[in-house]
């Protein structure tokens, strides 16, 4: 799984709606691919066109379905007919909903100022996903928060940062907050439409990032 802890750090490009799009993330070196399945978004992509291109990925880049507040049911099913290796959730789904799914499952926890790392210990997911607070967006904001709220956190938990990243912050994001991943989105993107420069640039800086003291306590 993507979210497994090793000496570089695993890169997903998430929003992925085309084969060209998710053929380029692969050959660039991206650990996983993100399909959002949350109607409102502008990323949105339905279950049938998710299942045409995960069907044409290689064994070892991982499916990630994205939801927001969708039914358990809804969710497992999609997960089932498109053959999702994990479940990421955005909404406020409750704790007891993390148990109850098919697949194993990275909860997304908003960043606001004061954040305390600690909220969010005793979440049951297979993986956390930290990204930038926004009134009303669930994701894909492109706006970053102060990683030193977080700073060195991905050595004791099962971190993936998010929110504001791309190839010129990159770096200094993984060396302060030290995550099992990273997951990007409008940070490959030129003009809302994914760009293939921007995503070779993306997971060739993400990947210089070399952890010599893995493996971690977790």
């Amino acid at each position: 799984m993507f979210f497994q802890r090793g000496d570089r750090v695993k890169v997903k490009i998430c929003g992925i709606k085309d084969q060209e799009t998710a053929k380029a993330a692969i050959d660039a070196g991206a650990d996983a691919l993100g399909f959002i399945f949350v109607p409102e978004s502008k990323r949105y992509i339905s279950p049938r066109e998710a299942k045409e291109i995960i069907a044409a990925m290689p064994p070892g880049v991982d499916a990630v379905g994205v939801f927001s507040n969708a039914p358990r049911e809804s969710v497992n099913k999609i997960a089932a007919q498109c053959n999702l290796t994990a479940i990421q959730l955005h909404g406020g789904e409750p704790c007891h909903y993390l148990n109850t799914n098919s697949l194993p499952v990275i909860k997304c926890v908003k960043v606001q100022d004061k954040f305390d790392l600690n909220q969010v210990r005793a979440i049951k997911a297979e993986a956390i996903l930290l990204d930038t607070y926004h009134p009303y967006l669930s994701g894909g904001t492109g706006e970053t928060f102060d990683w030193s709220l977080v700073k060195n956190a991905g050595d004791s938990l099962p971190l993936i940062l998010a929110g504001g990243l791309n190839a010129d912050n990159i770096r200094v994001a993984v060396k302060t907050v030290r995550p099992c991943a990273v997951d990007v989105s409008s940070g490959v993107e030129s003009s809302g439409v994914k760009d293939k420069v921007k995503i070779k640039a993306f997971v060739a800086k993400a990947k210089e990032v070399v952890y010599h003291d893995y493996p971690t306590r977790y």
